[in-house]
């Protein structure tokens, strides 16, 4: 990497360059520009400007790692959501995209005796995608530490969704500027405390729902990237 690093004329990187631990003396080639999400939703998402209700608070998940790192999201997503269904009635839980299948059998066995609507949908086309992400309520993202290269939390985000996630090493601006819930996984039970809290307190909700929207314009919108890369390139001619 750091050699074609020295090689090339100019590199485009979707984390902040100050969060690369192995970029030391060229980052003046470097330009930051975060990943979009590669869905229809810049007219069809709604904004959550204002609190939403419905019968149902719906918890979305977009995609699942798999092998043993799915396992363990997978007992993540069920402890978070069952412990909310003990605390917020009338909830359903949505699985969609990668892996979301294969996972299908054990999240209906893990849920079986919980009274939670279950939906497991498996990969989607674009326009159904932002479908079933802008009937919900809030975005669990599990899949590591949330950041500019993380296209399914982006994907969330998007679409107007509060987002709940964890930070790390990646974690920066302008990520930091939608609306995130953090929770700490080394906290045993903050992921289901953080999901009660978004589902139960509807003005904290709407907030964080405008703030993805407002930075989903700004900075993760096709127009806001295109925009960035024009200038990088007019500054690399």
């Amino acid at each position: 990497m750091r050699k074609a690093l020295r090689i090339c004329d100019a590199a485009v990187f979707t984390v902040p360059i100050e969060k690369i631990s192995w970029i030391k003396n060229q980052r003046g080639k470097g330009c930051f520009i975060p990943v979009g999400a590669n869905l229809p939703t810049a007219s069809k998402a709604n904004s959550r400007k204002g609190i939403l209700t419905r019968d149902k608070l719906s918890v979305a998940v977009f995609g699942i790692t798999g092998g043993e790192l799915g396992r363990k999201e997978i007992e993540q997503i069920v402890e978070a959501v069952r412990f909310a269904a003990a605390h917020a009635s009338n909830l359903r839980l949505i699985v969609l995209g990668r892996n979301a299948l294969s996972a299908e059998v054990e999240l209906r066995e893990r849920f079986q005796d919980c009274p939670i609507e279950l939906h497991v949908l498996g990969v989607l086309p674009g326009e159904d995608v932002v479908r079933s992400l802008s009937i919900s309520d809030v975005l669990l993202f599990v899949r590591g530490h949330i950041s500019t290269r993380r296209g399914s939390a982006i994907a969330g985000i998007s679409c107007g969704l509060p987002v709940i996630a964890c930070a790390g090493s990646e974690t920066a601006a302008p990520i930091t500027e939608a609306g995130l819930a953090l929770f700490s996984p080394q906290r045993k039970g903050d992921l289901g405390d953080v999901l009660v809290r978004v589902l139960k307190d509807e003005h904290y909700r709407a907030e964080l729902a405008q703030r993805s929207w407002v930075a989903q314009r700004q900075y993760f919108s096709w127009p806001a990237i295109a925009a960035r890369y024009a200038a990088f390139m007019r500054g690399v001619e």
